[in-house]
């Protein structure tokens, strides 16, 4: 177990309970959105945190409504709804990975899936939204894609996404290893 990961995560229900977390206030004017970023080798001890901490807040605060959405099942209810799945797993054997990532360029555009995953899980109406699953749909969907999708459809509702990869206030590097320059407009949660 990594001490140092666990004392970051043991912080956060603290954050995510306060005032100030709830209503996106401090931020000057700025979006809610924050991002938990960790080494990918913790992915498992990460899983079990947030498993941990979704069964906490929804037996001690059930007052909140909190939604925890997983990035690739939400992927896989999104083709599934388009009748994709079958057609994309057929692509990928015959064509491979290329193509079906090109084929599906389309109708993963953000303007297609965020407003499936927001309508789908509620998330408009949720207190705290959760992400998780990014390091599992790269390079199908991109978190820089999905966050500046998701500010215009959910505002200031806050949302925490769990990164496998560096957060550094302005750059993402999925992995630690795939950097992106794409600016964020979100926060570090638990440094």
């Amino acid at each position: 177990m990594n001490k140092e990961l666990q004392a970051r995560l043991n912080q956060i229900p603290e954050k995510i309970l306060s005032q100030e977390f709830l209503e996106s206030r401090g931020l000057g004017n700025e979006i809610g959105f924050w991002i938990f970023d960790y080494n990918p080798e913790d992915e498992l001890q990460v899983r079990e945190h947030i498993n941990f901490m979704t069964d906490m807040l929804s037996k001690k605060h059930s007052h909140l409504k909190v939604v925890h959405i997983n990035l690739l099942q939400t992927l896989k209810d999104y083709l599934d709804s388009r009748n994709f799945t079958d057609k994309a797993i057929t692509m990928q054997t015959a064509k491979g990975n290329l193509a079906l990532l090109k084929a599906l360029s389309g109708p993963l555009h953000m303007e297609k899936f965020a407003p499936f995953m927001v309508e789908r899980y509620n998330a408009a109406e949720q207190d705290i939204v959760l992400i998780t699953g990014i390091g599992s749909v790269w390079p199908v969907l991109r978190a820089h894609d999905l966050l500046n999708k998701l500010h215009a459809l959910l505002g200031h509702r806050p949302l925490v996404m769990f990164y496998p990869g560096q957060y550094t206030g302005q750059s993402m590097s999925l992995f630690g290893r795939i950097t992106s320059n794409n600016y964020y407009r979100a926060f570090k949660l638990a440094p």
